[in-house]
């Protein structure tokens, strides 16, 4: 089933189509909800269940109208338990409701009916995990996403695959190369633009496609090194480390190139440290995003 079928069935818009619309609305911004503990004592909150609920939804309600997209961090809602994944189902429920875009942070990962279940859980109409897109993890070799890229097909949703990020353990395997010199990173890259292009289906269509990419913005020239065609993928890159507290235009222009246009700028603690004042953390967001947009060049 192609993306635009699969979309059309479940009555809803592609994803790379919603998130490029979003982003030229509002910035091409993405604020991670990420209730880590230092924050919850910072917001005068207690690190438990209720202080979570009262965190994320104050997250969502003061920036989620003026960004592209929110990122719910699932580890920071799994750490409390059965509960705690309520509170993210109610957080990806009331995103859906304000019309903002969620992109669960869960970094799935795994094999055969395993990935066909994180598949379900994230990805599949019905159920109170799927927001937008997951990000998926691919180092258990990229086809084995299948389950989760055919859904996210089929639904009109999206995936986020790790290609390129700024820890430093990361460059242990994304780095390394084949007997042929293709390094792992380069394989993930070519792999999501060939899914892209069949989804998109025409080599004319700039349209993104349902799979994209996580680079961070401060991995340098590590793209260009490792034989990374990012403007190849033809999808969004969801990139850490944008604006004021990282990169700005010359760095990204280093990192990105010519797919400076694709980037989704990711900020956490840089907006979210301005809490718990509502309006203090609607105007952080703003700021970040217009930040965002002229170190990317869309100002």
């Amino acid at each position: 089933m192609s993306e635009t079928s699969g979309a059309a069935a479940a009555g809803r818009v592609p994803f790379g189509q919603r998130l490029a619309a979003a982003m030229d609305e509002h910035g091409p911004l993405c604020v991670g909800i990420d209730p880590h503990p230092g924050l919850l004592r910072d917001w005068g909150l207690p690190d438990d269940v209720i202080g979570l609920g009262q965190f994320a939804t104050t997250v969502l309600q003061a920036t989620g109208p003026h960004v592209a997209a929110v990122k719910p961090q699932a580890a920071l809602f799994e750490r409390h338990g059965s509960k705690g994944v309520l509170v993210l189902e109610t957080i990806i429920e009331m995103a859906r409701d304000l019309g903002v875009l969620s992109i669960v942070d869960a970094k799935r990962g795994d094999i055969g009916s395993t990935m066909q279940g994180y598949a379900d859980a994230y990805l599949r109409d019905g159920s109170a995990l799927a927001g937008d897109a997951v990000t998926l993890s691919p180092y258990l070799g990229f086809g084995s996403l299948d389950p989760a890229i055919e859904a996210a097909r089929d639904s009109g949703r999206g995936v986020f695959v790790l290609c390129l990020t700024s820890n430093p353990e990361g460059a242990s395997v994304q780095h390394a190369v084949d007997d042929a010199g293709l390094s792992v990173a380069a394989g993930i890259a070519r792999s999501a633009g060939e899914v892209n292009r069949i989804a998109t289906g025409n080599e004319s269509d700039t349209s993104w496609g349902p799979v994209g990419l996580v680079v961070g913005a401060t991995i340098g020239d590590a793209a260009r090194e490792n034989g990374v065609d990012l403007a190849a993928v033809r999808g969004p890159l969801l990139a850490p480390g944008v604006g004021a507290q990282g990169a700005g235009a010359a760095e990204l222009a280093q990192v990105f190139g010519s797919a400076r246009h694709a980037v989704l700028a990711s900020s956490s603690r840089g907006v979210l440290k301005a809490g718990p004042d509502i309006v203090a953390l609607r105007q952080a967001a703003i700021v970040a995003s217009r930040e965002a947009a002229q170190a990317l060049g869309r100002a």
